[in-house]
């Protein structure tokens, strides 16, 4: 019990002080690793049947996939943004409905393309990751 206590404490000092020192773009890498995460925890209570877990988790997925959403800036590249911002929301409208009808085929459509989008970030140039935003406007103008 005690070693569990301080494994959670371990762990909450080790996400909050990689949060602190986090840039933008590896908070939402961040982001990505973590709806990842939850969804497989969502998909394994689905599988065994543990209802209460299941809702715990898609909940959990559906606010990191909108924290993911609500981090757009929509000044930046209209297009790509609405994209995304459209892509985001479809993936939360598809985890509720994964949730409500228990269909492990559904979270993995959406972890399908998570991993593509995370793989996407994750492949993004170094040059690009540390411009500022006024740079990122110019470069990605539509």
């Amino acid at each position: 019990m005690v070693r569990n206590r301080y494994l959670q404490q371990y762990t909450q000092t080790n996400l909050q002080t990689g949060v602190e020192n986090a840039t933008p773009h590896r908070l939402v890498q961040m982001l990505y690793e973590g709806a990842l995460d939850v969804l497989a925890q969502a998909k394994g209570a689905i599988q065994r049947r543990d209802l209460e877990l299941k809702a715990k988790k898609t909940n959990h997925l559906i606010t990191i996939i909108n924290g993911l959403r609500s981090g757009l800036d929509h000044d930046l590249n209209g297009e790509i943004v609405e994209n995304l911002d459209s892509l985001y929301e479809f993936l939360a409208r598809r985890v509720f409905a994964a949730s409500r009808d228990n269909s492990v085929e559904i979270l993995d459509e959406v972890a399908d393309i998570l991993r593509t989008l995370k793989t996407a970030w994750d492949e993004m140039p170094e040059d690009v990751r540390k411009l500022p935003k006024e740079a990122l406007e110019k470069k990605f103008a539509s």
